[in-house]
């Protein structure tokens, strides 16, 4: 595998990744800890990051005039990419009310 599935599978992978560490938060905080809830937070975001980087990388080329092949791969990519962004700010506005109840 190399090029652009790689690249498609790097962000897959990484989003993926965040996307399980934001739900873990979520539990965490249903539990009560908070820090530990924050901690899985920031890792999700980390790890967020570097499935957005890669995808960023592509924009940049496509930007640059150089062809991106579009693939149903990449739109898989894509589709977990604004998934885990959105279970990010799920898992933050449920630990916010988790606070709050307790």
């Amino acid at each position: 595998m190399e090029g652009m599935e790689l690249v498609c599978f790097e962000i897959i992978t990484a989003v993926g990744n965040a996307r399980s560490l934001y739900i873990e938060a979520i539990q965490e905080a249903k539990n009560g800890n908070f820090e530990k809830a924050a901690e899985l937070i920031k890792e999700g975001e980390a790890s967020f990051n570097q499935g957005h980087h890669a995808h960023a990388g592509l924009i940049q080329k496509e930007a640059s005039e150089e062809a991106v092949p579009f693939s149903l791969l990449l739109m898989h990519a894509e589709d977990q990419l604004m998934s885990a962004e959105g279970f990010r700010i799920l898992a933050e506005e449920f630990i916010d009310v988790y606070k709050n109840m307790k």
